[in-house]
């Protein structure tokens, strides 16, 4: 993971300048690291996938999410910045409530989408299971005039269904982000930080006030909020923002700093799920269950903040300035081979909203397969083979969609 600035030797920009630092050209770390991303999450989201024990969640606080995210973040400034900066908060208003729009209706296409699944494949009576009680979607089915409902307000919001809920809702935090930016950035950290502040539960329970706590109701028959609480993850939305506004400078590249990030991250391990399970770090566990809101994924604990911040460190360090070394050429079969890879990671980061919803879907097939023909070593990565190839297909196929190949070329 990449912590890139929109010029690495800049400082903060003041809150009255107008003019745009933000470039407009895609950053290849973004893409890269996004890319990971991407893939990752279709292998955390495949039920039975032992892939998963090689993911960033089982060896530290932080996962897949906080990539996705905050790399989210660093994009939305690209993509949305320079909008505000040359055509005026209403308009950049205007344009992030179109990107809302486009992520809302995506979320409720894909949650159709993997209900009408899992409805026809209980309806063969073929499998020995119910892949409605595997989403806990019974509850929609059981009562669906209500909870269609719920579906199109975002009143109900399965557990499965949570992440893009989360992203629409931090994306239209950004016009207030930017206006505060307009009047002070020490006013729209200090909002940020707030906000966060409030967004965490756990904290404010053993604060004694837990009903100041931020979030959104998740389900109309229980007290269940969102598990991705919005409030609590703008936090790393809008670092990886900051960072790619030039508003927060890069980080130096310096030895005690990367020996620093390093050691964060080792630290992590004992704490993880592969140190308590595999190292018997059983102490470790206790640990957790006495400062759960420190970790807590639902809300974005702080410490998850700073695991991933020593990790995204670490990766603007190894992918070099510019990407130069995620970009690196040569003419021998090992560069040849690096550089076609880079190419398709960073092809799948461009997409990743169609990647995004697609491969969520595709999970539960991979899932439905693996049912059907057993869980081996051989078999499971056959099938994580065939999402990856899947999910390039279709970054691959969006990617030539968007440049419109029916239009006549331009003479």
């Amino acid at each position: 993971m990449s912590m890139i600035a929109a010029n690495p030797h800049s400082a903060p920009v003041a809150a009255n300048q107008t003019s745009a630092i933000v470039s407009s050209k895609r950053d290849p770390r973004l893409d890269f690291y996004r890319g990971m991303a991407m893939f990752i999450i279709l292998f955390a989201h495949t039920p039975g996938n032992f892939f998963t024990s090689w993911i960033p969640a089982r060896w530290g606080f932080s996962d897949a999410t906080e990539m996705f995210v905050f790399c989210s973040g660093m994009a939305s400034a690209i993509a949305f910045g320079r909008t505000f900066d040359r055509a005026g908060w209403a308009l950049g208003t205007a344009r992030v409530g179109y990107r809302v729009w486009q992520v809302y209706w995506a979320h409720i296409a894909m949650f159709f989408t993997i209900a009408m699944m899992m409805a026809y494949w209980d309806s063969t009576g073929l499998f020995d299971k119910s892949y409605i009680n595997s989403l806990n979607l019974a509850h929609f089915f059981r009562d669906t005039q209500q909870n269609i409902v719920g579906i199109f307000t975002l009143t109900y919001v399965p557990n499965y269904f949570d992440i893009l809920p989360m992203y629409l809702v931090i994306l239209a935090m950004m016009p207030l982000v930017m206006a505060t930016s307009r009047i002070s950035l020490g006013l729209t950290a200090a909002l940020v930080l707030l906000v966060w502040f409030f967004a965490q539960r756990l904290l404010l329970k053993e604060l004694g006030s837990p009903d100041l706590a931020l979030n959104l109701p998740a389900e109309p028959w229980s007290s269940r909020r969102w598990f991705f609480n919005p409030f609590g993850w703008q936090l790393i939305f809008f670092t990886g923002f900051a960072f790619m506004r030039g508003w927060l400078p890069a980080p130096p590249v310096k030895t005690w700093l990367i020996a620093l990030a390093v050691v964060i991250v080792l630290l992590n391990v004992p704490f993880s799920h592969i140190g308590m399970r595999e190292f018997g770090f059983d102490w470790a566990r206790d640990w957790r269950i006495g400062h759960k809101w420190m970790i807590n994924k639902s809300d974005f604990g702080i410490l998850r903040y700073v695991h991933f911040l020593a990790l995204a460190y670490l990766g603007w360090v190894v992918a070099g300035q510019g990407g130069k070394h995620l970009l690196a050429t040569g003419r021998s079969r090992v560069s040849v081979v690096w550089a076609r890879a880079v190419s398709i990671i960073m092809k799948v980061g461009q997409q990743s909203l169609a990647v995004f919803v697609f491969s969520m879907v595709f999970a539960r097939f991979s899932g439905l397969l693996l049912d059907q023909i057993g869980r081996s070593t051989l078999k499971t990565t056959l099938v994580n083979f065939l999402g990856m190839a899947a999910i390039i297909t279709v970054a691959y196929f969006v990617s030539w969609i968007k440049k419109q190949p029916w239009r006549p070329a331009k003479v």
